[in-house]
């Protein structure tokens, strides 16, 4: 490789269903991926990430009591601002959202996250506009019997 050119580094397309998956463990294999880690190229200071798509992020599981005990924080900035929300409710309204947050908060601050979790594209149902790509599915159940909840 010369000089770690931009080139060099070629992002490929991976594709997860998140059917039963746990959040926590899916984050953290999907914020692996989105720096580059799983490859022999890995530079911190590049973007050498792969593209993943995400599918059925309605579907995603917490374990224990998660679901209705965690709670998501946000200010708005103001003098008593603080905004709360917990799993279940994101799940109604946004479920791609929780996910997004969970790796959000697994990958290192600054400009290059941000241009990392732009290569994470999570959608709440089945279908996505990414069939042209050359996709290729990461079975998460086969990583490890850990990753899957089976209700």
């Amino acid at each position: 490789m010369s000089n770690n050119l931009k080139k060099d580094f070629v992002s490929s397309w991976l594709h997860i269903d998140a059917t039963n998956l746990v959040v926590g463990r899916l984050a953290a294999e999907i914020s692996k991926i989105l720096r580059g880690k799983n490859k022999t190229c890995y530079t911190p200071n590049k973007l050498v990430g792969d593209y993943v798509v995400v599918t059925n992020a309605k579907k995603i599981k917490f374990t224990g009591a998660k679901l209705t005990n965690k709670q998501y924080f946000k200010h708005t900035g103001y003098p008593g601002g603080i905004k709360s929300t917990t799993p279940n409710d994101l799940m109604k309204n946004k479920p791609e959202d929780i996910l997004k947050l969970a790796v959000k908060r697994m990958l290192p601050g600054g400009p290059l996250a941000k241009k990392q979790l732009t290569k994470l594209k999570i959608y709440p149902a089945d279908n996505h506009p990414h069939k042209s790509q050359d996709l290729k599915i990461l079975d998460m159940e086969k990583m490890n019997k850990k990753n899957k909840i089976n209700n």
